[in-house]
């Protein structure tokens, strides 16, 4: 099947939303979309019940984490509310093995992965340069340079290429997947990704969450017309969804993964999605957008959106509710447990993991360390232990 964006003579803008693939619309009814629907026929109500279990617990997640930066247990926070849908959509479509590289936005994705509570809390603490193994998740450490994900997950995917060629016995259709915001999208990184994905028929997807706003920058700074119009300019087939409806990313991703595992090479996915909160919780979002807007966003929440369906199919009682209540409490509890009970390590422990061996150079900087912290008079030594 073929989905390949075509630009019409029409105008459009990046923050048209009329344009976009759903199956799932703003009340919840079910919409037929001949693009998606194959992708997603076999989906039934246990699945459903899934995608809407997941982004409850992540909006539980990240209001956890709102919370907890505010009290002063965590340095920075980078918010998702209202970007859900997207994120456990399109990652219930990965299989494990395949490779993530995401932003550090992307905790809904984190979560599906299998993320321990503490992987959500300790590198925003400070605590641990990575709050997880990526090999056992499968997934980088969510990368904080803007785009630069996008160039370790084709460098992932062509080296998925040469294993393949050179290894015989080795999987040969893993797939790379990297998320990215709008913003990403003006920077270099991004589309020399997407040259050389092209290029080399890679196998990665391109996941672009337009949110809307790259801090307090709209996106139509970053593009005059929809984004998933670039990347046909690169020889990469693209398409542009409803990124509030989780079916719609589900589908969207099956095909994606598809493509690339039969080695037709790079997809790209623009989902069309809100930032609810703040760029991060240094942001004050409210000197540059209108609450005209947030209300008007607030109506299309990918939350409710699943709930109407899932009430429509009569398939959201009480003992579900009451379950996914609870399980959300359970897991916000163990995020703030993995916070509050973190030991931070001695200053000098900050060089331990930076290199696999023993390096020399990495010794001249610890001596120079420890000779800074014994210049502080009062316990400077205590410190550096």
């Amino acid at each position: 099947m073929t989905m390949a964006h075509t630009l019409t003579p029409t105008p459009r803008t990046a923050t048209d939303v009329d344009d976009v693939a759903r199956v799932i619309d703003e009340d919840g009814e079910r919409l037929s979309d001949a693009r998606l629907d194959p992708w997603i026929a076999d989906v039934d109500v246990p699945l459903l019940q899934r995608l809407y279990r997941d982004m409850v617990l992540v909006r539980r997640i990240d209001a956890e984490g709102v919370a907890l930066q505010r009290q002063g247990q965590l340095g920075l926070w980078a918010p998702c509310r209202g970007q859900e849908a997207v994120q456990v959509g399109t990652a219930h479509a990965l299989r494990f093995d395949d490779f993530v590289f995401p932003s550090y936005r992307e905790h809904g994705v984190l979560h599906v992965r299998g993320a321990a509570p503490e992987a959500f809390v300790l590198s925003w603490r400070g605590e641990a340069h990575s709050s997880f193994d990526p090999y056992s998740l499968h997934t980088a450490t969510p990368q904080i340079i803007i785009g630069a994900q996008t160039l370790h997950a084709v460098g992932y995917a062509m080296g998925i290429q040469r294993d393949a060629a050179l290894r015989p016995g080795v999987r040969a259709d893993q797939v790379a997947v990297t998320y990215f915001g709008d913003g990403a999208t003006s920077q270099g990184d991004v589309n020399e990704a997407m040259v050389f994905a092209s290029s080399f028929q890679a196998p990665v997807v391109f996941v672009c969450s337009n949110n809307q706003w790259a801090i307090s920058e709209p996106v139509t700074v970053q593009s005059a017309f929809p984004i998933a119009g670039r990347a046909p300019g690169f020889g990469i087939p693209s398409i542009r969804i409803d990124g509030n409806d989780a079916l719609a990313s589900l589908a969207a991703m099956r095909w994606a993964l598809d493509r690339a595992r039969r080695g037709e090479g790079p997809s790209f996915i623009e989902a069309v999605t809100y930032r609810m909160g703040p760029h991060t919780t240094s942001d004050d979002p409210t000197r540059y957008r209108n609450d005209a807007d947030v209300e008007r966003w607030l109506r299309r929440d990918p939350i409710t959106r699943m709930e109407n369906l899932l009430r429509a199919r009569d398939a959201f009682d009480g003992d579900f509710t009451e379950g996914v209540a609870a399980e959300a409490d359970r897991l916000a509890s163990a995020v703030r447990a993995a916070c509050l009970g973190s030991v931070s390590r001695g200053p000098l422990e900050v060089l331990d993991d930076v290199y696999a061996e023993p390096h020399a150079g990495l010794d001249e900087q610890r001596a120079h360390f420890a000779t800074y912290l014994d210049g502080f008079a009062d316990g400077g030594t205590e410190a550096a232990r």
